[in-house]
């Protein structure tokens, strides 16, 4: 991991605790994943939320997390 995915690695956290990162450098699958601490309620799987996000980049899982706590938000608590 390089110092720039670790810095990236440590704003997600921090904006996006509600979540785990992982590293995988499988062939064919994506390299950085985040998975939800907690499930999901069904309403917010309804509204398409999902517990784990797979992209090739940490900058293209940061986008997708910021998508995903929009598709959060637009829910009544």
């Amino acid at each position: 991991m390089t110092d720039d995915e670790r810095r990236l690695i440590d704003l997600l956290i921090s904006t996006h605790p509600a979540w785990r990162y992982e590293e995988h450098d499988l062939p064919g699958l994506p390299r950085w994943w985040a998975v939800r601490y907690h499930p999901l309620r069904p309403d917010q799987r309804r509204a398409g939320a999902r517990d784990v996000l797979g992209r090739t980049t940490l900058h293209r899982l940061a986008r997708a997390l910021a998508r995903h706590d929009q598709i959060l938000h637009t829910l009544r608590y």
